[in-house]
C-alpha cells in the first residue's frame, strides 16, 4: 500500500446489516477490524446517496451509533455505507468536503474550500442555446 496516499481503503455498498452480525451474544468482530481506521463515510438510501460524515475514532463506532441509536437523526433514513480510509486526521475534512461538494445529500454542512460560481457572460451564452436532452445537436435561438 503507498504510504502517501490520502485514502488507503474504501468499501463500497455495504449492507446496514453487518452491525446485527453476532458472534455468540457479541458483535461479529470481523467488521469491527475492518472498519477500525478512521476517516469519511456515505449512508446511502437504497442506491443514492443520503449523508456524509467524518469520524476522527473508528469507523465502525460512529456508522454503527447510526445503525442502532434511535434518537440519531439519520437512523430511519439509511440501509447502505461505504466508507474511505483516511490514515492521517488532516485529510478527513478536505476527503468529506470533496464528496460533499460533489454528492447530492441531505448534509447541512458546507464544504470547507472556496466555490467558483460561473461567471455571469458563460452563463448567458449557455441561456442563448437549446441543448436538447440526450442530443449532439446544439442550436441557436437567436
Amino acid at each position: 500500500m503507498n504510504k502517501a496516499a490520502i485514502v488507503t481503503q474504501y468499501v463500497k455498498m455495504w449492507p446496514r446489516e453487518v452491525f446485527d452480525l453476532r458472534e455468540g451474544n457479541k458483535l461479529h468482530v470481523g467488521v469491527q477490524r475492518l472498519l477500525k481506521d478512521p476517516g469519511v463515510y456515505i449512508l446511502y438510501r437504497d442506491d443514492k446517496p443520503y449523508y456524509i460524515g467524518k469520524t476522527a475514532g473508528p469507523l465502525f463506532n460512529r456508522i454503527w451509533a447510526h445503525a442502532n441509536r434511535p434518537g440519531d437523526p439519520y437512523y430511519n433514513f439509511w440501509n447502505f455505507f461505504s466508507v474511505f480510509v483516511v490514515p492521517e486526521s488532516r485529510h478527513i475534512r478536505e476527503v468529506e468536503s470533496i464528496l460533499i461538494a460533489s454528492t447530492p445529500t441531505s448534509n447541512k454542512a458546507t464544504p470547507k474550500m472556496m466555490r467558483l460560481n460561473l461567471p455571469n457572460a458563460i452563463a448567458r451564452l449557455i441561456r442563448r442555446k437549446i441543448i436538447p436532452v440526450g442530443s449532439d445537436i446544439v442550436a441557436d435561438v437567436e
